[in-house]
């Protein structure tokens, strides 16, 4: 707020282009030609702006997370996918460099990330979703994972091969069961998650999580003083896409 007060956040342009655009134009350089939006708030009105994607609508927007909206998109992840936070930006290598990753789960992970927060008054970097890692694979990923031990912050991209995909369908489906609506790993359920907690009780069930490092040319827009550093650092020539 305020600029979401009439418009889905993905709307938010920075530079000559939403967020939206920035995200497509990665995808799409990077690779990825299918590409499915998950939405709720104001979905008709980004319907309506990019009819050439497909849309799952989340009928529970206002009581569901990232989690929760994400496994509202479980029919079309046979073939594998790769997945996007809506409210970053990022280029197009990390899209073709993720692509070419082997593993059944890879995430893109910010090493520069400290730089990015340092002008965050709102967001500090207690808030990351940071992870620690040894020999390429992710040890934990977590919010409260000490900054000076932090190899990096997950940006929100990530792929998941065929088996990888699976593999999120069934932890998903069987911490559901086993929560049957209560809390789950501090969220009030499982589908009021964040991604980044199921991904973490994933590894603690034993799944192999890797990643692939970016140096910068990530921003997150959460917030309206993120949303004043992206559009700043447009204006200092950096691009997107």
């Amino acid at each position: 707020m305020p600029t979401t007060a009439d418009a889905p956040k993905c709307f938010a342009q920075v530079g000559d282009r939403r967020i939206v655009d920035w995200i497509l134009s990665a995808l799409r350089a990077g690779g990825v030609d299918r590409i499915t939006f998950v939405g709720g708030y104001r979905i008709d009105s980004i319907r309506a702006a990019y009819p050439d994607l497909d849309f799952i609508e989340n009928p529970q927007w206002e009581t569901t997370n990232i989690l929760g909206s994400l496994m509202c998109a479980q029919g079309r992840m046979d073939a594998g996918f790769v997945s996007s936070y809506a409210d970053i930006v990022y280029r197009a290598d990390a899209v073709r460099r993720l692509l070419a990753a082997r593993d059944p789960i890879t995430l893109v992970v910010d090493t520069a990330w400290r730089a990015r927060y340092a002008p965050r008054s709102q967001h500090p970097p207690t808030d990351g979703e940071k992870v620690v890692v040894a020999n390429h694979i992710v040890q934990r990923i977590h919010r409260d994972i000490d900054p000076d031990h932090a190899h990096g912050e997950f940006i929100g991209l990530a792929k998941f091969t065929v088996e990888g995909a699976a593999m999120l369908r069934s932890a998903w489906a069987q911490h559901q069961a086993k929560t049957d609506g209560g809390p789950f790993r501090g969220a009030t359920s499982i589908g009021n998650a964040y991604m980044i907690q199921l991904l973490q009780q994933m590894i603690e069930d034993g799944v192999s999580i890797a990643h692939i490092d970016i140096d910068g040319g990530y921003h997150e827009i959460d917030t309206q003083e993120d949303f004043d550093l992206a559009r700043a650092a447009h204006t200092a020539g950096e691009r997107w896409g």
